[in-house]
């Protein structure tokens, strides 16, 4: 056990530094479609926090958690919410933090099990930790699934928009702000109503969200 926090630990303030060449669902995607009788495929290209878009940013903020910069990893209040809705209904709301999310892409597997929800809050208290809000954020970005073998907001937006997501228009990162829940399921090429609608809420609450001061 002591191994353990001793391993882990380092190896978080080492990512604070390196960024992460590969996660697992990456590899699990990249398997995915050789058992399917599909070529590999794994596109991702860094992109440093200053380069990348401000409408990005504020974008995904918006979409996915627009409490980032005020919590320590977990939002209480959209746990709260999710646990409600879900209460209510068949469909299942996640409340899980951009902290979260990035603790689970870097360094764990992808599943719902309770001990992988363990050790997703055990890496997003380190990464809050030892990471600032900014690099927490800069990996999110780097890592995330964005399409069928690419991962990472600057290949999204050259594979979609044609171009770097330094230059991305508000409307363009809110659309692709829209489709991260799923985004093989979905895409900013053909947007149903539904993401247009998700697209258009996304849009008011980057109003919402002020000046961003990392």
């Amino acid at each position: 056990m002591l191994w353990f926090f001793c391993i882990s630990i380092v190896w978080v303030i080492l990512l604070r530094f390196i960024n992460p060449p590969l996660t697992y669902l990456m590899l699990q995607r990249g398997f995915e479609r050789k058992a399917e009788g599909k070529t590999w495929k794994l596109k991702k290209e860094w992109k440093d926090f200053e380069d990348i878009s401000m409408n990005l940013k504020r974008a995904v903020l918006a979409a996915e958690d627009a409490r980032f910069l005020v919590h320590h990893g977990f939002d209480f209040e959209a746990i709260e919410k999710a646990y409600q809705k879900n209460k209510k209904g068949k469909k299942i709301r996640g409340g899980s933090t951009i902290s979260q999310q990035t603790a689970k892409n870097v360094f764990l597997w992808p599943g719902r099990s309770y001990v992988r929800k363990a050790f997703e809050a055990y890496f997003t208290l380190l990464i809050e930790i030892f990471w600032s809000k900014e690099r927490i954020l800069e990996v999110y970005l780097n890592v995330i699934e964005t399409g069928d073998g690419i991962y990472g907001m600057e290949v999204a937006t050259q594979t979609y928009y044609g171009k770097s997501c330094e230059s991305l228009l508000k409307s363009e990162a809110a659309l692709l702000a829209a489709v991260l829940p799923n985004p093989r399921r979905w895409t900013p090429l053909k947007p149903t109503a539904y993401i247009y609608h998700k697209k258009g809420v996304i849009l008011r609450n980057m109003r919402n969200l002020g000046k961003l001061e990392f």
